[in-house]
């Protein structure tokens, strides 16, 4: 029998998890008149990639984190999203800790917002997140430089 993975998003309000998981899927999570017209995620979107794997959409604004918390309470892997052009922010660090305190089994990040960032600036940014990262998540992590807008990095992920 085929393994069926699930997936949640997390990390800071605007940072690209939509984008990501429509870039990814090509499925819009967003299906809240309030979440199209606001621009924010508000309850919980659910797209897929091919039959085995879900992808949970958890909100990043820090008067939802108990619908994150569920959207991530059950997950095989997290994908921390981190916006290049702002790096870690205060939801991005609780997020994090909501994921290690939840023991979700894998991490990996998506380094968004790419386009036209300096690389110098991207390794800082990189640097930054490894130490910022539990120590338990840093031997499997993959950080994947990508950007929703252009495609760039997104076959990688």
């Amino acid at each position: 029998m085929k393994r069926h993975l699930v997936v949640a998003t997390a990390g800071h309000i605007d940072h690209g998890k939509t984008s990501l998981v429509r870039a990814l899927t090509g499925m819009e999570t967003d299906r809240l008149v309030e979440e199209r017209r606001r621009g924010i995620t508000i309850e919980l979107g659910f797209a897929f990639l091919g039959d085995s794997i879900t992808i949970i959409d958890v909100p990043g604004h820090e008067r939802f984190v108990k619908t994150m918390v569920a959207g991530v309470s059950a997950v095989d892997l997290a994908l921390l999203v981190i916006a290049a052009d702002d790096g870690f922010m205060p939801q991005t660090r609780e997020h994090l800790a909501v994921l290690h305190l939840l023991r979700v089994p894998y991490l990996m990040i998506a380094l968004t917002k790419i386009d036209g960032q300096d690389i110098d600036w991207l390794d800082l940014i990189e640097e930054e997140i490894r130490a910022d990262v539990p120590t338990d998540y840093l031997e499997t992590l993959k950080i994947f430089r990508c950007d929703s807008l252009s495609g760039e990095g997104i076959p990688e992920l």
